[in-house]
């Protein structure tokens, strides 16, 4: 036993030194050379508001709306479901979107709806959309807003992001950003 005690005291004594102390010290350092510090992003309005950069209810027809959120958009409790694609309260749940999406959005079929806009993203504050659920929402927006249907696909063409060093990553669109671009049209 005494063999085994004093490197079991040396391992964890060097592994709490390097995960507790060295670890989150170079993790912070990489943050500082990051954009913003690693202090995260604002985004301004013209109207002199400012919105936090996680993804929020976009629920009126106006709007580009965003993906669900499994914690109501809430960043102090940022989680999933947790609920397996095989749950059935989970499967009505998204059928139930499907259904609202399909009211809302009466010419596009079931099959054309991107999975993103049905399903809550892992953390539930996820500000992005694919371009594909961008696009499936420019008619119901161009009606409710009269806007001709060009000039929202240019605006969503304008406001893709591309994957991280172009190949990491698909490319996304932060609902938040279109939607404010989408206000100061009008």
């Amino acid at each position: 036993m005494k063999n085994n005690l004093l490197p079991s005291i040396i391992l964890t004594t060097a592994l709490l030194v390097l995960l507790g102390g060295i670890y989150p010290l170079v993790l912070w350092g990489i943050a500082q050379a990051a954009p913003n510090a690693g202090e995260g992003f604002t985004v301004d309005s013209e109207k002199g508001k400012q919105y936090i950069n996680i993804g929020q209810a976009f629920t009126s027809d106006q709007y580009f709306w965003s993906r669900p959120s499994a914690v109501d958009y809430n960043a102090a409790g940022s989680g999933a479901s947790n609920k397996a694609a095989s749950n059935q309260e989970y499967l009505a749940e998204v059928q139930q979107r499907i259904a609202d999406f399909i009211a809302k959005n009466p010419t596009v079929n079931k099959q054309e709806i991107p999975v993103d806009l049905v399903t809550a993203s892992g953390s539930g504050l996820d500000p992005h959309i694919s371009v594909a659920a961008a696009y499936v929402q420019i008619e119901r927006i161009a009606k409710k807003r009269g806007l001709a249907v060009s000039r929202l696909e240019q605006l969503v063409l304008e406001h893709i992001q591309q994957p991280l060093l172009g190949v990491l990553g698909p490319q996304t669109i932060n609902v938040v950003e279109l939607n404010l671009a989408l206000d100061a049209l009008q």
